[in-house]
């Protein structure tokens, strides 16, 4: 029998935490459910969950700090949960290091789906170089003082490595398969967050953001009204 993909369900409203356990162990997840964001963290640190299910508004320590001290520690996959459809809470826990985000209420199908298709692209963070890309010399793409190791999985920039999250190393090599080629947001979030319908644009511009941070400024550059290409 396949291990239970385990989560860490941080949520302190009784009902919803309860309800949304029971869905997620019918789809076959084992759930850990903690109603505020202190016992979320010492579940997180005593379990080493697979994926982290965080309410924006739980009471100890709020959902977007809980991602922060988790991002800190590790790269597991983050999806924030927000009562509210409002910027600041998204743009805060995207750019606090979650992966996705999904507004309350949510259908529990739904979730699920987003939980999948998060964890589909955690365990397939690698891939290979595409058309157009830079020369290669042992799966190594060079882009100036970046360096990407499609094999290793291992970036450097003029020789240090670069931390990067699975969700932002998938990011990058979709950008360095075609250097010079704009890509739209939507095909990003396709590609990228493995949406087959139309998603918040807002995920893409503030992961890119947060590679732009790491690998430099200037590496990716943005094309008005039509997405963002990596500078060869």
């Amino acid at each position: 029998m396949a291990e239970q993909t385990h989560v860490l369900f941080v949520e302190d409203d009784d009902v919803i935490r309860e309800a949304t356990q029971l869905a997620l162990e019918r789809d076959g997840f084992a759930v850990t459910a903690m109603p505020d964001g202190l016992s979320g963290l010492e579940a997180f640190r005593a379990d080493r969950p697979d994926i982290a299910l965080l309410d924006v508004m739980v009471p100890g320590l709020d959902g977007v700090s809980l991602c922060r001290r988790i991002r800190d520690e590790s790269t597991v996959p983050v999806i924030m949960l927000s009562a509210r459809a409002d910027s600041i809470d998204i743009v805060l826990g995207l750019e606090a290091g979650a992966d996705d985000y999904v507004t309350k209420p949510f259908d529990g199908a739904v979730l699920v789906a987003r939980i999948r298709a998060v964890l589909r692209r955690f365990g397939h963070a690698s891939g290979g170089a595409g058309e157009g890309t830079a020369p290669v010399e042992g799966g190594v793409l060079v882009f100036g003082e970046l360096e990407v190791d499609t094999e290793g999985m291992e970036v450097t920039r003029g020789g240090t490595p670069v931390a990067l999250t699975p969700t932002e190393m998938r990011l990058l090599l979709e950008f360095s398969s075609a250097p010079g080629t704009v890509l739209s947001r939507d095909k990003l979030l396709e590609r990228v967050w493995d949406y087959g319908w139309g998603g918040d644009t807002r995920v893409v511009d503030v992961h890119v953001q947060r590679l732009r941070t790491k690998i430099g400024q200037d590496r990716i550059e943005t094309v008005r009204g039509f997405g963002y290409k990596l500078k060869a």
